[in-house]
């Protein structure tokens, strides 16, 4: 007898949960991304990406790579939000104590890539507008690698991981909005604000409907983008606004029910399709001979390879080393050293970072997104291997 059509896409949707899916699924789109970039698809996927559309009036007649990067990803960054949210208010990192350590090397493995992508560049200052670009990891990606090959790892890895690609994104967006906002629009800066007020509000009256979180999450995202203020800011906005804690008789707060329905979309449709649309760069001998002279495309491979691993290691060992953190009960040094190496994956969040930092400079663009590819591929293959290798340890000590 077929599976009925309802029970096939609830399948789905559990089947986009497991972590390893939406990094491959968002890995596999980004080679896609260059299939088409350097094939004879190239013209229909430039093409693509240039379609607009959207309302005139609204000043949301866009690209579909804008919508892309600026629509879909608001979505990506409620969820992140989200996660941000509940983390601090129920989660790991709303015990100090424990919390330090993730968001201390959050704090390190964001300083030392920009230091030494600044390093690298100084003496461009073109080059250096693109200093946020190798502070950002990853969840996504870097999650479906630990679940790839750390089955046997403890679960203080993955929340440590976890906890500190949180604090990293939050790092992220503050960036995102404060070095690239241009002609603050104040009025309509000042009207999602004070829709955020009235979505605060109904999460605290406790109003469920849809039909009215809906609209207002639009109306936000309009003001936003027409503000100046980088429009995925009101993702995150909304999602620290979401409330956490369930009320009695609720099994679960609203904002783990909505990131429970919405994490499949984000990611298995929301960031493919940005990854989709921001990867596609032609590879050519020219492209890769012009990549490694570019102290922005070298800044970023370092600063994410090099940097995130020294400055997360680095960073952790500090705060343990001045007793003002402790490791996860069953972790060592070597396991931090992994979740270190893996933080260099920036992917998503850096690309964004890319387009951001380097509109007027599209050459440019192309070749930091090169290395942005680069330098997470061989992060997430680097970190693979250093968690691997303590398998057999995690192994042992799981053993009764």
């Amino acid at each position: 007898m077929p599976t009925p059509p309802a029970e096939t896409g609830r399948r789905y949707i559990d089947f986009l949960r497991v972590e390893q899916v939406g990094g491959l699924i968002m890995l596999a789109a980004a080679v896609l991304a260059l299939i088409a970039a350097n094939t004879p698809l190239r013209e229909g996927y430039d093409a693509l990406r240039g379609l607009t559309f959207g309302p005139e009036s609204l000043h949301a007649r866009l690209d579909v790579a804008t919508w892309a990067a600026d629509g879909l990803l608001a979505v990506f960054f409620y969820v992140v939000g989200l996660e941000v949210k509940r983390e601090f208010a129920v989660g790991e990192l709303s015990n100090l104590r424990s919390a330090l350590l993730p968001v201390v090397a959050a704090v390190g493995g964001m300083v030392v890539p920009a230091l030494l992508f600044l390093a690298v560049t100084s003496g461009d200052p073109a080059a250096a507008r693109g200093w946020p670009v190798p502070t950002a990891t990853d969840i996504a990606f870097a999650l479906a690698v630990l679940a790839l090959v750390g089955s046997h790892a403890p679960s203080g890895l993955r929340v440590f991981l976890l906890s500190l690609a949180v604090v990293d994104d939050l790092g992220a967006i503050l960036l995102i909005a404060l070095l690239f906002t241009e002609d603050l629009a104040l009025l309509q800066l000042a009207g999602a604000a004070a829709l955020c007020g009235v979505f605060a509000l109904a999460q605290h009256r406790r109003i469920t409907s849809p039909l009215l979180y809906v609209p207002l999450a639009v109306a936000v995202w309009l003001l936003l983008h027409a503000s100046g203020v980088h429009a995925t800011v009101a993702g995150v906005a909304l999602g620290l606004l979401t409330r956490v804690r369930p009320d009695p008789g609720e099994e679960h707060g609203p904002a783990e029910r909505v990131e429970h329905r919405l994490q499949p979309w984000s990611a298995g449709l929301i960031v493919p399709v940005f990854a989709f649309t921001a990867a596609g760069v032609a590879v050519t001998g020219d492209t890769l001979r012009e990549a490694v002279r570019d102290p922005a495309a070298v800044g970023v491979v370092l600063g994410l390879v090099l940097g995130k691993t020294v400055g997360v290691l680095g960073a952790s060992w500090l705060a343990v080393r001045l007793r003002l953190a402790r490791l996860p009960r069953g972790l060592a040094w070597s396991d931090v050293a992994g979740v270190a190496v893996l933080a260099g994956t920036g992917f998503t969040v850096s690309l964004l970072l890319v387009e951001l930092a380097y509109e007027q400079d599209a050459a440019r663009a192309d070749r930091v997104t090169l290395a942005v590819l680069v330098a997470s591929v061989v992060a997430s293959v680097l970190g693979a291997l250093a968690i691997r290798a303590r398998r057999h340890a995690h192994a042992d000590a799981a053993e009764p």
